[in-house]
């Protein structure tokens, strides 16, 4: 056995460089969560939300023009530039939210239909939104992940605590961020991953009650009406 292969027997099957993940999930989730956000009544959105949605486009356009394959290094400006999509669309999914929970109090949503079906766009938007940033910050994002930069995970996965219940190649992906999105807006609490770094938790903390909220007021108010 040479030096490097008695290394990497050391190092943890989850943290060895590997090619990367592909872009398009990704990108295909963005695409979807603009179309969402676009297609939501004047009355839940922004003003300028066509605006919005076209800065997002431009956005997502531009990281997979720049990265269109496998991230398999970090690039500090497509980092940056997700970062930027990302905190625009929470700024628009935020006010979405403000907005809903106003009508919400004022009942001026009378169409429990219609309620169901935009509180859970808005959830849903959500839910990717969080995938999101779980997926970007974890051990400095994707292309570090892929170069084994970051020693220390911020989210620790089942697979990494017992290696013998996956792949020697496993490695997590954004579809397990986009899980573990969902089961902290589903239950309101962490499932099988849990937080380390207290940004993860704090982070998992603020999606736990957005959705609380949402959920909450959206299924009470819906069946009010229909009583």
């Amino acid at each position: 056995m040479s030096q490097h292969e008695f290394h990497l027997s050391k190092v943890p099957h989850w943290h060895r460089p590997h090619g990367g993940e592909h872009r398009w999930p990704v990108t295909f989730v963005v695409a979807v969560v603009i179309i969402l956000q676009f297609l939501l009544p004047k009355s839940l959105s922004l003003k300028i939300q066509p605006e919005i949605c076209a800065v997002e486009a431009i956005l997502m356009i531009s990281i997979f023009a720049i990265s269109p394959g496998r991230i398999a290094t970090h690039r500090k400006s497509t980092w940056w530039l997700g970062i930027g999509l990302t905190g625009v669309m929470t700024a628009s999914n935020i006010a979405s939210v403000v907005q809903l929970v106003q009508k919400l109090i004022d009942g001026t949503i009378k169409s429990p239909t219609s309620l169901l079906a935009f509180g859970g766009s808005i959830w849903l938007t959500n839910m990717v939104i969080f995938s999101l940033w779980y997926w970007q910050f974890d051990r400095g994002g994707p292309g570090a992940r892929a170069e084994a930069i970051d020693p220390y995970p911020d989210f620790l996965f089942p697979q990494m605590t017992d290696p013998q219940y996956s792949p020697v190649e496993w490695t997590p992906t954004y579809f397990d961020y986009l899980f573990t999105s969902y089961t902290n807006a589903s239950a309101f609490s962490p499932t099988d991953v849990m937080p380390l770094t207290r940004w993860a938790k704090m982070l998992m903390m603020v999606q736990s009650a957005t959705s609380l909220i949402t959920v909450g007021l959206v299924i009470a108010r819906a069946v009010n009406i229909l009583h």
